[in-house]
């Protein structure tokens, strides 16, 4: 976690998004979900991005989203408030707004739908850095929703832009591309996260990242993961992460079917409603529930 005088460092989860059984947002399951993940020791909030189904909410639901984040974790928690848009003005007006809620950081992917140049990028987040007061999280994703940037390019923005301070590698091969950037950048990058639902904790973690945004569902076993990792415990860590790691793969493979599963299953929320149509046919659950029998005792909350 960050305080006024160090980088934001550990595991930041990606807050899962809990539908009503009319598909409305459940602000109660909301809050519920905010008070676990305090509960769990995660060190930070991101949200709503893409394991929170954020391109099926309107935008004001994005922002009630925030709104209540904000609200539940009442300062305990950094939130990072995930503002990606189609075009630079809706995205700085809605990262201008997360800021005055009182989201402590914003993440922004370049805009999607009309992929920029890489000087066009550099652009867009300059004018998110003007119009900000608080740290900005470059989200570096794939295709052909994201637009990849070089480490040339990431390092360059995080030296020449004052907001630009962090980095979230989702370009493959994700290890290798976090060691590349902090190379490229060194200290005018405060911290590479990894993505990819903490599937390359341990490589990341050896190379240097500053933490880990995953899904949702198992948060406490992702911090003593991560916490195995921080004070160089390896056969621990290892011993863990091989648990996990099934979980992991189902996570890839099915998504928010998963995360909101294993919420429902931990008394988090009260459906496992999506809006995007994931959903378990029998066997997924037959193989969820053999996964589970090797992960529920190890849970702390």
């Amino acid at each position: 976690m960050s305080t006024a005088n160090s980088p934001y460092r550990g595991i930041f989860s990606i807050v899962a998004t809990p539908f009503s059984e009319s598909y409305e947002l459940d602000e109660a399951s909301m809050a519920k979900q905010i008070r676990f993940l305090v509960e769990s020791g995660v060190h930070g909030l991101v949200g709503p991005a893409f394991a929170s189904e954020f391109a099926v909410l309107s935008d004001d639901e994005r922002k009630r989203w925030i709104e209540i984040v904000v609200a539940e974790s009442a300062g305990q928690l950094p939130v990072v408030a995930t503002t990606h848009a189609v075009h630079t003005i809706p995205a700085v007006a809605f990262s201008r707004y997360a800021q005055e809620i009182g989201a402590d950081a914003i993440m922004n992917m370049p805009p999607h739908i009309v992929h920029l140049s890489p000087e066009g990028c550099y652009s867009h987040y300059q004018a998110l850095s003007e119009a900000l007061d608080i740290p900005i999280f470059i989200q570096n994703m794939i295709g052909p929703v994201g637009t990849p940037l070089s480490n040339e390019m990431l390092a360059r923005m995080c030296r020449e832009l004052a907001w630009v301070q962090y980095i979230k590698e989702e370009t493959l091969p994700e290890p290798r591309q976090i060691s590349r950037t902090i190379a490229a950048a060194g200290e005018a990058c405060l911290g590479v996260f990894g993505g990819r639902g903490g599937k390359h904790l341990i490589d990341e973690h050896r190379r240097g990242a500053a933490g880990n945004m995953p899904g949702v569902s198992v948060p406490d076993l992702h911090v003593e993961l991560w916490n195995r990792l921080e004070a160089g415990d390896q056969t621990g860590a290892r011993s863990l992460f091989n648990r996990l790691m099934p979980l992991f793969n189902l996570e890839t493979l099915l998504g928010a079917a998963i995360y909101k599963e294993v919420l429902y299953r931990r008394g988090i929320f009260a459906t496992t409603l999506s809006r995007t149509g994931a959903y378990m046919d029998e066997q997924d659950h037959l193989e969820l529930e053999a996964v589970l029998s090797e992960i529920e005792p190890l849970y702390q909350v």
